[in-house]
């Protein structure tokens, strides 16, 4: 199982990356993880769109989401490419059939660009809570956490290689449950350690690599640093915490799991 950074900027793209978007592959699967701003264009550098088993939105914050608008644009306008005859799976929190046409449309609506269902088939995400979803060769279960909406973690498996990724988190101990043991924790961690942080809302750099310590995750990959954060010291106090390998997530990197 092959991870791919397409974007790791928190809360907004950064100069020198898009937002958060994952791209995870085998050798017959390819799913994304989030797509926020500016990911697609990386994401067609690795993968072609029409070949996408499925997308996993973690929540439905732009900075998670918003190129899945760019990629109904792909998939219906690709002059040189037919319309695909199976419509790309798309896993997300309850409502985003909603929110997401009301993103991508230029007439509010519309139901000629408001409905993205004839490229698209949203699934709940709640209800991999209870049944991971068999995606191809991986199998996939989602973890809500806590956020300033509905939000979810997920955790992906390939045979006996577990990827576990928190997405937007205030910790907690169903993000424990989602990062325990994992052989690649995946983790967001939006600032440095600091007095007056916002609780509930993300993940420190410490307490990302205490998240990893207590989970007993086996590598640890810090991502979605705020671009206006000095990134370097988000990821010394994760590897200090953590006291195991750590890593800064970097676009266009790429991480055996």
């Amino acid at each position: 199982m092959l991870l791919t950074v397409l974007g790791c900027a928190g809360s907004v793209p950064s100069p020198t990356s898009p937002a958060s978007g994952y791209l995870v592959t085998t050798g017959r699967t390819r799913i994304a993880l989030d797509l926020g701003n500016g990911t697609l264009g990386p994401l067609t550098g690795h993968v072609d769109p029409f070949e996408l088993d499925a997308v996993l939105l973690s929540h439905l914050h732009v900075d998670h989401c918003a190129d899945l608008a760019a990629l109904v644009v792909a998939l219906r306008h690709q002059p040189r490419r037919p319309r695909p005859a199976r419509r790309l799976p798309v896993h997300a929190p309850r409502g985003a059939a909603r929110r997401l046409a009301g993103l991508y449309a230029a007439e509010p609506g519309s139901a000629a660009t408001t409905d993205l269902t004839d490229v698209l088939d949203f699934h709940d995400l709640e209800d991999l809570t209870a049944t991971p979803a068999v995606i191809g060769d991986l199998e996939v279960s989602a973890f809500p956490v806590p956020h300033s909406c509905p939000a979810f973690g997920f955790r992906v498996r390939h045979g006996d290689r577990v990827l576990a990724y928190t997405g937007d988190t205030g910790g907690g101990p169903t993000v424990r449950r989602l990062a325990e043991h994992a052989d690649l924790l995946l983790a967001e961690a939006t600032w440095p350690h600091r007095q007056g942080a916002p609780p509930g809302l993300h993940l420190s750099g410490r307490q990302a690599g205490e998240l990893a310590r207590r989970a007993g995750a086996r590598r640890l990959l810090v991502t979605h640093v705020a671009p206006w954060e000095d990134a370097s010291e988000v990821a010394a106090e994760a590897s200090l915490a953590f006291g195991g390998p750590t890593e800064l997530a970097e676009p266009g990197a790429r991480h055996e799991v």
